[in-house]
């Protein structure tokens, strides 16, 4: 069976939003619900979608993000363009109230975006916009791995949940240490065969893990996430080794090792582009 992934797109919107709720998952992540009416009409319907979030410039506390005017969207004004991409955990509408959930991995006050969710309050303001498109479910799949690490989670979290029952979920978790297992509700646990693995215990555990899950066959669909560095590998073993179509495969680099504000649209390994 040949698995296909269709596309769509929706239209640009530009949200202004406030924090209204901050929770912790887990000791390293910050849940934080943002809500307003300007999210009216949000739209997300793929499990990989991302908007893009402006943040307050520190110094100021002002937020310099685009908007939409009648001519189209205009370049921010002044001030320092603070922005990051994450994907939107869940979306909430009932009785004219909108809730949109985004999970952060907080690591200190060493970034803009990490600084702020260890930080925010309810009543902060944020930016929002997107998502611009969704990439849909893959059809014709029956058996789905998920490869994650910590700034993936959200994004699994929706595979888990926009899956049909039918199609079987293996997950390989990359993780800092057990609370992290936490993450994930007691219904979303039930719904896949999950292996944790720790990074204390060191590198490499991943490609183990993925190698040791032995032929993959045809209608089986890939999901890889996390740092770009630690994935290219294990692309590199699915797509030349084992040489599974591009329609099976998905590498995702979320971020890179040693790169500020890494563009997640880039290859995770540029000497290994895609066919």
């Amino acid at each position: 069976m040949t698995i296909e992934r269709d596309s769509t797109r929706h239209p640009l919107a530009i949200r202004n939003v406030t924090v209204s709720a901050v929770s912790r998952p887990t000791p390293h992540i910050a849940r934080i619900t943002l809500s307003g009416s300007e999210l009216e009409g949000f739209i997300s319907s793929g499990p990989t979608d991302h908007v893009k979030l402006f943040f307050p410039d520190p110094a100021t506390g002002e937020i310099a993000a685009p908007a939409l005017t009648e001519a189209g969207m205009t370049k921010p004004k002044g001030g320092a363009v603070i922005s990051r991409d994450y994907t939107p955990l869940g979306f909430r509408s009932a009785g004219g109230q909108y809730e949109l959930d985004i999970d952060f991995v907080v690591h200190g006050d060493e970034g803009p975006a990490s600084a702020w969710a260890g930080h925010a309050t309810v009543g902060d303001s944020l930016v929002v916009a997107g998502p611009r498109g969704s990439k849909l479910l893959p059809s014709g799949a029956t058996h789905v791995i998920l490869v994650a690490d910590e700034t993936a989670l959200p994004a699994s979290s929706r595979w888990i949940n926009m899956l049909p029952t039918s199609v079987h979920i293996t997950a390989l978790f990359d993780v800092a240490d057990e609370s992290v297992e936490s993450y994930f509700s007691a219904a979303q646990k039930a719904r896949m065969s999950a292996e944790w693995f720790y990074r204390r215990d060191g590198l490499g555990q991943l490609d183990a893990a993925l190698r040791a899950l032995g032929e993959i066959g045809e209608s089986t669909f890939i999901f890889l996430a996390g740092e770009a560095s630690t994935l290219a590998p294990l692309r590199r073993y699915l797509r030349r080794e084992l040489g599974l179509s591009k329609q099976q495969v998905t590498a995702e680099g979320y971020w890179r090792r040693g790169v500020t504000n890494a563009d997640h649209h880039e290859p995770i390994d540029p000497t290994d582009p895609e066919d």
